[in-house]
């Protein structure tokens, strides 16, 4: 039999499968990208058994989860353990902190004639050493941040550097009032953890210098881990340029275009359509407080009647309208206040095409 690990690091550079023994609930909550939930007991089960534990002790609530899961209950979750064993001999089992969770399915599983291998520690270790991780490469990593007024295409010009990482994607989500896509955002903590073991692999392959899109706190309901976010506000920052009519393009393409595909591709033609167009009419509504009641209802008339049109005949130009309102009377006035603000900072400017050339040659330099 493979030895027992607390090889955290070799897990998760390597992808090494691994089953979550954890109630569903917790899974849930936060896991891993290499994890399969093959929980010993269902919530409901497990809620049970803290109840017992509470009120009689250990052994009490001991021994009513070996009656819980028992019989053929039993006999199916070993038969599932057992599969994902065979299907994965180079994997480990967990539960959260390595103890009587994985031991008790480790025990059947040799009852049943396999012997496999647990995380020592269990989720609870493995997600400090992530955190741990990601907490070091902040303090140890250089970065540069790419700025730049809505619409320039930062996120384009993070995509084609190697050494860039992907806040956005890893949220998914575009990061602005309008970026929340047709599918869900990971949990906080699976947002984080994947953030961290991307780290951990760059940095593994010799990078310690990485570029990263300038973001707020928060990235729809992903918040950046806060060391991180410290750091953003201190790091040199390069500002991308567009003019304003290539940045209205750019914001039909993403905003209007291509989410609205995405709705379909997701929920249909007609119901993904639906939902496409409360999604942007909600998005403006989110920020009408800050826009002002007046424009707020101006911006929304010319939403709904490029909504209206495009529904009934696919054509998206009068989106235009709305777009350009948005980015005159709004966001380019506050990201004129946030350029100056961060002005001392800047240590480039340019197009794309002059960013990725100075990117690429800063850190070839380094």
């Amino acid at each position: 039999m493979r030895d027992n690990t607390a090889g955290y690091r070799e897990l998760f550079l390597n992808d090494v499968p691994m089953m979550d023994m954890r109630a569903p609930v917790e899974f849930t909550k936060g896991a891993f990208l290499t994890s399969t939930s093959l929980p010993l007991m269902t919530d409901i089960e497990r809620q049970k058994v803290g109840t017992c534990y509470k009120q009689k002790g250990q052994q009490a609530a001991i021994e009513l989860g070996h009656q819980l899961v028992s019989g053929k209950v039993k006999a199916q979750r070993v038969e599932a353990w057992a599969a994902f064993a065979n299907a994965h001999p180079d994997g480990y089992l967990y539960c959260f902190r390595g103890g009587l969770r994985s031991q008790i399915v480790q025990q059947w599983l040799k009852d049943a004639g396999i012997d496999y291998p647990r995380v020592v520690g269990g989720y609870k270790a493995m997600r400090t050493f992530l955190i741990e991780t990601l907490e070091q490469a902040v303090a140890e990593c250089d970065f540069v941040i790419v700025g730049g007024m809505t619409g320039t295409g930062k996120t384009e010009v993070v995509a084609r550097l190697a050494n860039s990482i992907d806040l956005e994607g890893h949220a998914n989500h575009r990061g602005s009032s309008f970026g929340k896509r047709a599918t869900s955002q990971p949990s906080q903590i699976d947002f984080e953890n994947r953030l961290a073991v991307e780290l951990l692999k760059r940095r593994a392959r010799g990078q310690q210098q990485f570029v990263l899109e300038d973001e707020s706190r928060l990235i729809g309901t992903c918040s950046l881990p806060l060391p991180l976010h410290l750091g953003m506000q201190q790091y040199p920052m390069v500002w991308l340029e567009d003019s304003f009519e290539g940045r209205v393009e750019r914001i039909l393409g993403d905003y209007v275009i291509d989410l609205a595909a995405e709705f379909l591709a997701v929920h249909g033609q007609e119901q993904g359509f639906e939902r496409f167009a409360g999604r942007l009419l909600q998005s403006l509504d989110n920020i009408q407080r800050r826009l002002g009641g007046e424009r707020h209802a101006r911006l929304r008339g010319l939403m709904q009647e490029a909504l209206d049109v495009q529904r009934s005949t696919g054509l998206v130009e009068l989106h235009r309208g709305w777009i350009e309102g948005l980015l005159r009377e709004y966001y380019d006035p506050m990201y004129a206040y946030q350029r100056d603000s961060k002005a001392s900072r800047v240590e480039f400017s340019g197009d794309a095409e002059a960013l990725v050339a100075y990117l690429t040659e800063r850190s070839s330099s380094r």
